[in-house]
């Protein structure tokens, strides 16, 4: 009989949900690190919210685990990278508190447009200073949304039905999904110009961090007031207490912090900020669904293999694994490609599947894919998740199977549509099981691509090669494989270099310098 650990307070409705099953559990929760490690090889199953850290020292001690569940969406006390070499199935519960953290959001800017923290205080104080406590009027006003995915939608809603107008950043949102909700679609510095409240649900990545910094708050509307509910790091906090002091931002409301548990911070005691110590997901409702849904993903993998909600490895039945694996590794190698190579909002995704690889069950490739293309701008995306997240954001995906095989005996083929632009790449899986990218907008290209990779448009001229490994070389940067296509002798071409170690900023402008390159990216696979 499998064992579980449930290691952090959550619903007594998640212990018999395992008991049920047929899963042993021991709820044992506020163990300190050493504690932890000391028992944690008797469980093949460990339950958490946020409290628990699944650190590289505790996974290393934990010999006999399989899966761990993550109450909740975030994923950040769990070292993913250990677990994953561990053999360790992380599962989160991606859409059990979507709605709570919404309506917290409007609860905080309801609370910051009245000034209501304040005047209670004020109040209880014996004071009666009505004259003080001046609010404004959500009505006819304009929300920025930033962040429209499942979360900021439902914030969206809430807002038109309080009359408010809605315009929103998300380079995911297309818009027939932005006319379909009722918002208005707009690029960062229009959403920051119009805005009388901004309101934040992206999550934390490297293109998002700080994403409200001195800059983007100096185009704000003087007298903008700031809501976070999503994730600490979006605001750069010292640019946002200047801006408080100068009045260029007349209030923010915080439920998440740069540092957390915050005990201290430079905006605490602001008059006109108000702060919750991460309420976000904090309602009876969206605890309890979360517990319940982690506790039966769990217990569905210990019993039956299922995988439901994995955020390192795919769900693949049992019977299917072993064929669909090396095709589930090319997909999503397909996504990240093109999602890496994507700076517009996408509509449409169309997947080509050729030859024996259309006999097989595609729908995990296709989810697979898709988790791919989003987890370069949504860091908590998986194989479950992408599907209805793509939909969420009006995201067309179309599936073909075809069975002419042509040169290769499978190859799955993705054409994106964006705003801007359609482009393709296409792979296969070779006879050693590993990936390969055949093609890519129309030319032909044999490669495999390593953890780093340099994807070059360049025009098709002698000395080319020479020039950018010559220029690789002087920061001691080496070429571990180098792949080129062209269309025709001197037309347009494409290479992909892979490299031993990334190229830093300074050095990818360098290269995109060279006469031949008109362009250069790096990517992470």
């Amino acid at each position: 009989m499998p064992k579980v650990l449930i290691a952090d307070k959550m619903s007594p409705a998640a212990e018999q949900i395992f008991k049920d099953r047929g899963v042993e559990v021991d709820v044992i929760t506020g163990l300190e690190r050493d504690e932890l490690m000391k028992i944690i090889d008797q469980y093949d199953g460990l339950a958490v919210r946020s409290s628990t850290k699944a650190t590289p020292p505790v996974l290393e001690a934990a010999t006999n685990m399989k899966v761990i569940g993550r109450a909740g969406i975030g994923v950040d006390n769990i070292d993913l990278p250990t677990a994953t070499a561990n053999g360790i199935v992380v599962m989160n519960t991606p859409f059990g508190n979507s709605i709570t953290t919404a309506e917290h959001a409007i609860a905080m800017m309801f609370a910051l447009a009245r000034q209501i923290p304040e005047a209670n205080a004020s109040t209880h104080a014996g004071k009666w200073e009505k004259s003080r406590f001046m609010g404004v009027e959500l009505t006819g006003k304009t929300l920025g949304i930033i962040g429209c995915g499942n979360i900021g939608s439902i914030a969206a809603s809430r807002a038109l039905g309080l009359k408010m107008k809605v315009v929103a950043f998300d380079p995911f949102l297309t818009p027939d999904r932005a006319l379909e909700m009722g918002v208005e679609k707009a690029e960062l510095n229009e959403l920051l110009a119009r805005a009388d409240f901004i309101t934040l649900h992206t999550p934390l990545t490297d293109k998002t961090r700080n994403i409200l910094n001195a800059d983007a708050l100096a185009k704000c509307k003087k007298g903008v007031r700031i809501i976070n509910c999503a994730r600490g790091g979006l605001i750069d906090e010292a640019a946002l207490k200047a801006a408080l002091e100068s009045g260029q931002v007349a209030g923010a409301a915080l439920d998440v912090f740069e540092e957390e548990p915050a005990k201290a911070n430079p905006l605490f005691n602001m008059e006109n900020v108000v702060c919750t110590p991460h309420l976000g997901a904090s309602t009876a409702e969206a605890q309890e669904n979360v517990a319940l849904q982690v506790a039966e993903q769990m217990a569905d993998f210990l019993m039956t293999g299922a995988v439901n909600n994995a955020i390192n490895v795919p769900s693949i039945s049992a019977e299917d694994a072993p064929r669909l694996r090396p095709f589930v590794a090319l997909a999503e190698q397909l996504g990240l490609f093109a999602g890496q190579l994507t700076e517009s909002g996408i509509e449409g995704a169309e997947i080509e599947y050729v030859g024996d690889v259309a006999g097989l069950n595609v729908a995990p490739l296709t989810s697979a894919i898709m988790a791919g293309l989003l987890r370069p701008l949504l860091a908590d995306v998986n194989m479950v998740s992408a599907p209805a997240i793509a939909k969420e954001r009006g995201i067309t995906v179309s599936e073909s199977k075809q069975d002419s095989k042509g040169a290769f005996d499978s190859y799955i083929r993705l054409t994106l549509k964006t705003e801007r632009q359609q482009r393709s790449v296409a792979g296969t899986v070779f006879s050693d099981g590993k990936p390969r990218v055949i093609q890519v907008k129309g030319i032909n290209i044999h490669a495999e691509l390593a953890p780093n990779v340099l994807y070059v448009t360049n025009t098709d001229e002698p000395g080319f090669i020479g020039a950018l490994g010559s220029a690789l070389g002087k920061h001691g940067i080496n070429i571990a494989s180098f792949q080129l296509g062209r269309e025709k002798p001197g037309g347009d071409a494409i290479s992909l270099v892979n490299i031993d170690n990334q190229a830093s900023p300074e050095v990818l402008k360098e290269l995109e310098t060279l006469e031949q390159v008109v362009q250069i990216q790096q990517l992470s696979f």
